[in-house]
């Protein structure tokens, strides 16, 4: 029994509740920045878990319009915390501003995948059971409804058929794939 048999299930742990928090904060401020319904039972939940800590840092960093900067620097700081600590575990050591990268670019890819998980299910419940209303249902709808937005100005309906789900889930694929990789490589490369 080597140092891995402790240190396995505490990164474990660590990546796991971090990652959790990390999500509802992301979670937070997308729903707020995309004007979703703040009397939803969901974001009630995600307030009120959020909230303790947003409301510390509110008073030293402001808010840039519907930007909550707070809330994005809490997030950043407690991926960068994660991330060194699982580091440290591990037994590998990297600069601060790897480190900044290597955080950067998984906040970036929960982002994209937060997209990705709305808009495909938004697109499965529209087929499966248009017009009912559901907690969550009307979360991931007001989620992606500014991505799906700006893809129907760029591809019209076709014959009463709306494509922008499709294409917004392209675009946010080709995202990954063109975004992600150079954020991985500079981060080898500084780290």
């Amino acid at each position: 029994m080597g140092s891995t048999y402790v240190s396995e299930p505490v990164i474990f742990l660590i990546d796991t509740l971090c990652s959790l928090y990390i999500l509802a904060i992301i979670l937070r401020f997308l729903l707020q920045w995309s004007g979703a319904d703040s009397y939803n039972p969901i974001a009630q939940l995600l307030i009120k878990i959020t909230h303790p800590p947003l409301k510390f840092l509110r008073r030293y960093i402001p808010s840039l319009r519907k930007i909550d900067t707070s809330a994005l620097v809490l997030a950043l700081g407690l991926q960068m915390l994660a991330d060194f600590a699982i580091l440290f575990l591990k037994g590998v050591t990297v600069g601060i501003a790897a480190l900044c990268v290597i955080s950067f670019t998984q906040l970036l890819s929960l982002v994209i995948n937060i997209f990705i998980f709305s808009i495909f299910v938004s697109a499965l419940l529209s087929w499966f059971n248009p017009g009912a209303f559901h907690a969550a249902a009307g979360l991931l709808q007001r989620l992606s409804e500014p991505l799906l937005g700006i893809c129907r100005q760029m591809l019209p309906e076709v014959g009463g058929v709306d494509f922008s789900s499709l294409l917004a889930l392209i675009l946010l694929q080709l995202a990954k794939m063109l975004l992600l990789p150079p954020l991985h490589e500079l981060a080898s490369l500084i780290g």
